[in-house]
């Protein structure tokens, strides 16, 4: 079975922005071919669970990745970080065998 965690930092800030929006279930990650290594990662809000979502609730907050994302997000962890004065979500990715250098896409 496929594993995807949610660290406390990347769950208060879900949790934080679904407040500030006032609805939503979760967030909800896929991934696109995209840029020069191959994937990105899409983020979204959740506003409802589609029939083929694979849902992963920790801290009080639920992810929702789309099946066909699974095997690429498989073992991550998903962390909210603050970077001097950026502040972003940040897969850590067992998967991930090369990223381009703006850190934009990746390849598995």
């Amino acid at each position: 079975m496929a594993q995807l965690s949610i660290t406390t930092a990347a769950a208060d800030q879900i949790r934080r922005v679904l407040d500030e929006r006032g609805h939503g279930l979760g967030l909800r990650v896929s991934v696109k071919p995209s840029g020069c290594s191959g994937y990105s990662y899409v983020l979204d809000f959740a506003d409802e669970a589609a029939a083929n979502d694979v849902s992963f609730e920790e801290h009080g907050v639920t992810v929702y990745v789309d099946p066909e994302a699974l095997t690429l997000l498989d073992g991550s962890e998903v962390d909210y970080v603050s970077e001097g004065l950026n502040r972003f979500f940040r897969f850590n990715n067992p998967n991930v065998k090369d990223q381009c250098g703006c850190g934009e896409s990746f390849s598995v």
